[in-house]
């Protein structure tokens, strides 16, 4: 039976699901080099009419599909402003009051990790003007990754948190953090209207990150 490739990379032209695995048919460009298979694949064969055989146990497990799930931004009090979802089948819901306990409780740790460093302060050398120079603070916890999805934290000069989870295999998530920030700079702050640390609502800020999230997850 045929399914459903909307959520598959683009090269896949089709999918044939049985029982004892999947025939997936794939574009020209697509070397098998570039495929991404789960451990979960126990077998496969690439043949010359653009279709690869692969032995597991479903479509889901078998192909990598990176993709945006939440983004969620904390105050720098620790409190939650702001947390959307983008991808409704990626991730278990949870309520309200478990997106506060986990905006307080990431704030914590953060602020535990900033103050772990087992490597002694050395005083940075002095401006050229010389004025001393100031040190760079400790980041504390960035990145909490999983077997199912990965939490990667950008810590503004402010305090500001913004948490993005993705899947596990999400490329220059870095790079998206800093987009979104840029998102958050000219539609939130710039906001006359936007009362700094209170959470959220701003139309503009909203369609801009979901238009910008889904050229991400329709790559």
């Amino acid at each position: 039976m045929l399914v459903d490739t909307g959520h598959l990379p683009g090269d896949v032209r089709a999918v044939d699901q049985t029982q004892h695995g999947a025939t997936i048919t794939l574009g020209y460009s697509l070397k098998l080099a570039s495929i991404e298979l789960s451990s979960s694949v126990k077998d496969y064969s690439f043949r010359q009419d653009h279709s690869l055989t692969i032995i597991g146990p479903s479509i889901s497990q078998l192909i990598s599909v990176r993709t945006v799930f939440a983004l969620i931004i904390i105050n720098k009090a620790g409190g939650l402003v702001y947390n959307k979802t983008f991808h409704e089948g990626g991730l278990n819901k949870i309520s309200t009051n478990d997106y506060l306990v986990l905006a307080g409780t990431f704030h914590g740790v953060h602020a535990i990790t900033s103050r772990i460093n087992p490597i002694k302060n050395i005083p940075p050398p002095p401006a050229a003007n010389g004025l001393a120079n100031r040190p760079e603070p400790s980041s504390g916890l960035e990145v909490l990754e999983t077997e199912n999805f990965r939490l990667q934290c950008f810590n503004t000069m402010t305090g500001t948190k913004f948490l993005l989870i993705t899947d596990s295999t999400q490329t220059n998530v870095d790079v998206t953090l800093r987009r979104i920030y840029d998102l958050y700079s000219d539609y939130v702050m710039k906001n006359p209207f936007y009362s700094l640390e209170m959470p959220i609502r701003c139309d503009m800020f909203d369609r801009k990150l979901l238009s910008y999230i889904r050229e991400i997850n329709n790559r």
